[in-house]
């Protein structure tokens, strides 16, 4: 009786600590959110007041749900407000004040993140939700585009159909993804083959700083380098791009081709070996996937190809002729259910609604779609790039680990082409010369209680180890616009070794170049030379830290220049590395402000 009164009182104990620490939460966010309206109010040019939504308020609601494309935390922390600005101009007093505050800023162009990194944080903090920013003005004859970072690919997709049957842009193949996250991961898709990503094809940007500034390449070259897939919200806020429209054909041929893993080990071998060599106008890509009753592993092609139906069936002959596809079936509804294969000869923007899974009769309304799903689907994602073909021991534990699991899914994109083209170091996106293809894997499912969610992340995590062999290595490259914390995160014990070791897998080489620009000197007196600095990738809830101790500056008076001590670690740089987030620079301890005071001070 006195054991069951004390594990009684224990746990009324614990219940009231719950309730104390929650009231003090909310004393403090309360306080925190005085302090930004007022703050906010003081900018008397803005009306951004009228787009700060705080979590009383219905709107709040509907943007964080319509953000959460990956439900997976909706439970977690949420912010204390979202700002929804409507011009560019409302951008800059959230950063400075949420800057004066202390609170972080999650930078959020479509919501996809794969580990919602733009709408949850541990410290309280403002979403900035760029959504209304989605102004697109088309020039043909110059065949570019400025495109703000709230809009959509299908917004983007359906700007450049509405005014041309002759243009593309070589973007994702899902419509809901921001043009200012994917462009700034890479930006991968169907045209990447015969175009490059869609950051190969950005011609300049504009962007804001963490003092409000605005830059473009013409005033900063390096970072219109880092922002073309080094992540765009480690450096600022993207407020537009100008892209390059591609030139694409009247006539599009899209085909797909199903088969059983089982009975078509040759076949996918096949498609491994050539797959990345084929004309750069043919885009095969593969989807992986169990399904059916029997539960058996699918093979599912998916392709297209850059021309009429008469130029294809001869490549397919000399290529795939195990496709057996003839002109006759591009031609010919197939409404079979599970048809082995399917054909039809399409513009350019119905392609797109083929790769998205929709009808290629729908009109094309469909690409500014932007409904709630009534049916939440959960996932967890990774990624890999492949040098060398998986050998048949590879594809029997791929087959047997898929066949353990529900709702599995890998999808393997081709890369060579135009992408062999261009030098690793063009952009941030390392990725190019010497990848046959790049690896998505997901997992899905529909009840996220703790016991469903811990299960399908376990599938995926076991899977990812099993291929370690047969991927990249040394290192084990990823994707940035595939995120996966699992990689790392920043920790207390944090080092230069282990945040290497994040920053490699997606940028490989390209990393140390990204590390030194993280280093931006607020004063135009002192221009960095050169400096031994720790960059922390995947910082999942923090500020950027960086270590180093001898900086080499350049009085510009005297361009004398001096090595400068500046201890070890600090905070430098406001912009975390994930792509998503914006944070304060600290008011004190050992921060950006008293260690650029005592640079000054030295330079004196």
């Amino acid at each position: 009786m006195l054991l069951l009164f004390q594990r009684e009182e224990m746990g009324s104990l614990q219940i009231l600590f719950v309730l104390l620490l929650s009231l003090f939460l909310a004393k403090c966010y309360s306080h925190e959110q005085q302090e930004l309206l007022h703050c906010l109010s003081t900018y008397s040019e803005s009306n951004i007041t009228q787009n700060i939504y705080n979590p009383n308020s219905p709107t709040y609601t509907s943007i964080l749900e319509y953000a959460q494309k990956n439900p997976r935390w909706w439970n977690s922390s949420h912010p204390i407000f979202i700002a929804s600005p409507r011009t560019e101009a409302e951008i800059r007093p959230v950063i400075l004040c949420s800057k004066k505050i202390g609170l972080q800023i999650k930078i959020k162009s479509g919501g996809h993140d794969y580990e919602g990194i733009s709408f949850r944080s541990e410290s309280p903090f403002v979403m900035l939700d760029l959504s209304n920013l989605n102004e697109i003005k088309i020039d043909l004859n110059e065949e570019t585009a400025w495109v703000q970072a709230g809009a959509t690919l299908g917004e983007l997709y359906y700007a450049i159909a509405k005014r041309s049957k002759v243009h593309g842009f070589p973007g994702g193949v899902c419509f809901s993804v921001g043009t200012g996250g994917l462009i700034s991961g890479g930006g991968l898709g169907s045209l990447t083959r015969k175009f490059g990503l869609a950051a190969d094809n950005v011609v300049d940007a504009r962007m804001m700083d963490v003092n409000g500034n605005i830059l473009d390449r013409e005033m900063n070259e390096d970072l219109f380098w880092a922002v073309r897939g080094g992540g765009g919200a480690s450096f600022g806020v993207i407020l537009a791009w100008k892209l390059k429209l591609v030139r694409v054909p009247e006539k599009v041929t899209i085909f797909s081709i199903h088969r059983k893993l089982n009975s078509s080990r040759d076949l996918l071998q096949k498609w491994e070996n050539i797959s990345h060599q084929l004309p750069e106008n043919l885009f095969i890509r593969l989807l992986i996937q169990n399904g059916g009753v029997e539960r058996q592993v699918e093979l599912f092609f998916q392709s297209q190809y850059l021309g009429p139906v008469d130029e294809l069936i001869p490549l397919l002959r000399q290529y795939f002729p195990e496709f057996d596809l003839e002109r006759n079936d591009c031609f010919q509804e197939n409404t079979t259910a599970g048809a082995v294969k399917r054909c039809y000869e399409v513009s350019w923007i119905q392609s797109a609604f083929y790769f998205y899974f929709r009808k290629i009769t729908s009109p094309l309304e469909v690409l500014l779609d932007k409904t709630i799903p009534t049916q939440k689907h959960y996932y967890k994602g990774t990624s890999d790039f492949v040098k060398t073909p998986i050998p048949e021991s590879g594809w029997e534990m791929i087959e047997r680990t898929f066949l353990e699991e529900a709702g599995p899914r890998m999808i393997l994109e081709p890369l060579g082409g135009k992408m062999n083209e261009i030098s690793e170091s063009e952009t941030p996106f390392s990725h190019r010369k010497g990848n046959l293809y790049n690896i998505q894997y997901t997992v899905g499912w529909s009840d996220n209680s703790e016991s469903i969610s811990t299960q399908k992340m376990a599938w995926l995590r076991k899977l990812y180890k099993e291929m370690e062999p047969y991927v990249a290595k040394s290192p084990r490259t990823a994707y940035l616009n595939y995120r996966d914390l699992d990689f790392g995160t920043n920790q207390e014990d944090y080092s230069y070794s282990k945040a290497k070791m994040w920053g490699e897998k997606y940028f490989n080489g390209n990393f140390e170049r990204l590390r030194s620009l993280l280093v931006l000197l607020s004063s135009p007196a002192i221009q960095v030379r050169s400096l031994t600095v720790f960059w922390v990738s995947n910082c999942q809830f923090c500020a950027i830290h960086i270590s180093f101790s001898m900086v080499e500056v350049v009085d510009q008076d005297t361009s004398a220049p001096r090595i400068i001590d500046v201890g070890n670690p600090l905070y430098i740089h406001p912009f975390d590395s994930v792509g998503a987030s914006l944070v304060p620079i600290p008011f004190d301890g050992v921060g950006y402000r008293s260690w650029r005071r005592g640079v000054l001070q030295s330079l004196s």
